[in-house]
């Protein structure tokens, strides 16, 4: 465990990155937290950097992000459950913790009637049974932070189980140095979910999906589970919602596989938006080059179906977000260009034309620990 000195510098250090551009595409947490003792509170004891500026955050939460710019408001992203009952983030602006405990406040602000109630998007819930308190939080070397959570945290239905694993998960590894979640409850290391017995033993991540959708048309031997982002609406608020399921892999192509199952657009019961044209298609096999993804459609994709505007080849926003949003959902995807054939270059709709390949930061709030 480092000094507080060295601890002092290392996050003047890291403000001073993020102050020159920042441009990974998850947050990022710089400073582990002290080992807690067994059923200690308040276990954060080191001070976590706030977002250098508040970034554009997921569509959905614009107008109410923008709402409070106080310098003591900060956006923080968080999974709740919307109206269908699936797992969404949302970025909302909220208080900034004197503590600078930041983790712990995105987990306190996922608990029903908590201080997330009169902020909540309409439609949507908080996901942590009620009266849950965040006990402590412990970020490990090898990137499991364990969350020590109240009894409280055990009063929940069966069926939400899975639901409360996914945005707690979610919540915390949008942080850099967090790849899984681990749980205690008073203190206690748990290696089953108390109600449904879902194992956590070896911790749980994002390989381990999010909104689950099984497909009868599949093969689960000869697939590979994907995460694709589908847009969603709830009034006015318009936000994309991540579904994993399995995709046939033709041919080892598995970008490929994820845009054709973005073509044919997410399953009827689920209330996701199809934004795709029908006589969209690929003409070729998206190809890796140096972190950027190249995706070459036919003129299908073109909004209206093949309709330009005046002599504006304009692609939907929405097609251009689900695409970034889900393939760089592989690591080594940093950015994607898209191309359309016979057109040589491609404008959103507001007729702003795309001159360099397209980063999920375009779509995604950035924040640091």
């Amino acid at each position: 465990m480092q000094k507080r000195s060295l601890l002092l510098i290392s996050m003047a250090m890291s403000l001073a990155i993020i102050l020159t551009g920042c441009f990974q595409g998850e947050q990022s947490l710089d400073d582990k937290e002290i080992d807690p003792p067994p059923n200690a509170e308040a276990v954060n004891e080191n001070e976590l950097d706030e977002p250098a500026s508040g970034k554009q955050g997921d569509n959905a939460d614009k107008d109410k992000a923008e709402g409070d710019t106080s310098a003591n408001t900060v956006e923080r992203q968080l999974y709740l459950l919307d109206a269908n009952g699936m797992v969404a983030p949302q970025t909302l602006q909220v208080p900034q913790p004197e503590s600078k405990e930041v983790a712990a406040q995105a987990l306190e602000y996922l608990v029903k009637d908590g201080p997330v109630t009169s902020m909540l998007p309409n439609g949507f819930q908080a996901v942590l049974p009620a009266g849950t308190q965040i006990l402590g939080l412990n970020l490990k070397d090898n990137g499991e932070m364990i969350v020590n959570v109240s009894k409280e945290f055990e009063n929940y239905k069966a069926e939400n189980e899975m639901k409360i694993l996914q945005a707690m998960t979610h919540t915390l590894t949008q942080f850099e140095q967090v790849d899984k979640v681990k749980l205690q409850i008073d203190g206690q290391l748990q290696n089953t979910m108390p109600v449904n017995g879902t194992p956590i033993g070896e911790g749980y991540s994002r390989a381990n999906g999010i909104n689950l959708v099984q497909s009868e048309t599949v093969d689960l031997m000869q697939s590979e589970p994907v995460t694709l982002y589908y847009p969603s609406v709830q009034g006015d608020n318009q936000y994309f919602v991540p579904v994993t399921q399995h995709v046939d892999v033709d041919n080892k192509d598995i970008y490929g596989s994820m845009i054709n199952e973005l073509l044919e657009g997410p399953n009827f019961d689920t209330n996701l938006q199809h934004v795709f044209n029908g006589e969209a298609e690929l003409t070729n096999n998206p190809s890796l080059r140096d972190g950027v993804l190249e995706v070459m459609f036919s003129q299908g994709v073109l909004q209206d179906s093949q309709k330009q505007d005046g002599d504006k080849a304009v692609i939907s926003d929405k097609v251009m977000e689900s695409l970034v949003r889900s393939l760089t959902q592989d690591k080594a995807v940093e950015a994607v260009e898209v191309k359309v054939e016979d057109v040589e270059t491609l404008f959103n709709e507001n007729g702003e034309p795309y001159t360099e390949p397209v980063t999920k930061q375009k779509f995604i709030s950035k924040q640091k620990l």
